[in-house]
């Protein structure tokens, strides 16, 4: 539906970039087109699932590109290639039309970018409610417009690690952390918090709440033998797991999800923004298909070393992917500024004023 509208509006569409198979994974490869090199560095890998469009975007290929975010997937590559990507709130932007439209309610569209003032460009014609989606509503007023006026300021929790829970590769909360005390010199001064949350049952809720909607997707794919034997072991790993799955363990996952909203929720009452790092690690070897370990932590999963994208995902929150440095190596990272569901423009207004601080242009050419 949204590329209706960006047609419409005169966008000039050149093609379609680099994905992992199926969206599966931050590391864009697949058999067809082989592996996204990162703009930084061709030996690491460019994240994803979006990452041909951080890397087009990155190298001045494009002015704007369009995106898909479940599991990070339009801030993980943004991340990993210095540039913005924002994740908005659920329902903004119209999904469809070949997905289940009532159930499908995680993966959003969205819009990256070199600068938040080009998010909100493309946002603009993106959002607003279409009759053919029915979790879709309307937009109030231009995001572009909304940011000639600037944010006044705002308290922001910062969530690091969540105490040490998410394992992390050195140097990531240190660069979050430098950029953290540059947004409070624009008047955004953030607080050290961990929320009283059980965080492993709630990552175990995002695991049930993916398979039962991207393991059930690709379900049709794996019971024809022919194109089984042709998926990765990502995507079998998710039909496997979501064929086990019963209604009442789906219940209880939606039901954890929904206590994490309330405390989100209860966060918003404090303050305006959260942070967290955008990933746990730096960008990789292009070569390996995801971290087997993280700061001496095996992952048990393809996703598990992506946690922390989960938590926007959860609480339907719009997030933004603001670049926050490099490190000795010449390796991007970003940061994540989450906002109040349908908060939207109050993150960009304030990735704005974030920008306006960065001491380093972004993209890469």
């Amino acid at each position: 539906f949204f590329v209706e509208r960006i047609r419409k509006a005169g966008a000039i569409i050149i093609g379609k970039t680099n994905v992992p198979e199926f969206g599966l994974g931050s590391n864009t490869y697949n058999p067809v087109f082989g592996p996204t090199l990162n703009a930084f560095d061709p030996a690491l890998t460019a994240g994803g699932s979006s990452g041909g469009t951080a890397v087009a975007l990155a190298l001045d290929m494009l002015p704007v590109a369009d995106g898909s975010d479940f599991g990070g997937s339009l801030r993980n590559p943004a991340a990993y290639n210095n540039v913005y990507g924002f994740r908005p709130s659920q329902g903004l932007v119209p999904a469809g039309p070949d997905i289940d439209v009532f159930y499908s309610q995680m993966g959003v569209e969205g819009p990256m970018g070199r600068s938040v003032r080009d998010i909100a460009l493309l946002l603009d014609e993106q959002a607003g409610y279409h009759p053919q989606a029915p979790l879709s509503y309307g937009k109030e007023g231009s995001f572009l417009d909304g940011l000639g006026t600037k944010a006044s300021g705002g308290r922001v929790a910062w969530l690091g690690d969540l105490g040490g829970h998410l394992p992390t590769e050195p140097g990531v909360l240190d660069l979050c952390e430098t950029a953290l005390a540059r947004f409070a010199d624009a008047s955004f001064p953030s607080e050290a918090l961990v929320p009283d949350v059980d965080f492993e049952a709630l990552w175990q809720a995002f695991v049930t709440l993916r398979q039962a909607s991207s393991g059930c997707g690709l379900k049709a794919h794996y019971d024809d033998p022919e194109k089984r034997r042709l998926l990765k072991p990502e995507a079998v790993w998710e039909v496997e797991q979501a064929i086990r799955l019963t209604a009442p363990q789906i219940h209880a996952a939606s039901v954890q999800r929904t206590a994490w909203h309330r405390t989100l929720l209860s966060l918003f009452e404090r303050f305006d923004l959260i942070a967290l790092p955008t990933a746990q690690v730096f960008p990789f070897d292009v070569t390996t298909h995801w971290p087997r370990e993280v700061a001496g932590r095996t992952m048990d999963s393809y996703h598990r070393w992506m946690q922390v994208s989960a938590f926007a995902t959860l609480g339907g929150c719009p997030a933004l992917n603001v670049p926050a440095g490099f490190d000795a190596k010449g390796r991007p990272m970003g940061m994540q500024l989450i906002g109040h569901p349908r908060g939207d423009l109050a993150v960009l207004k304030a990735g704005a004023a974030y920008e306006a601080t960065l001491p380093w242009p972004v993209g890469a050419a």
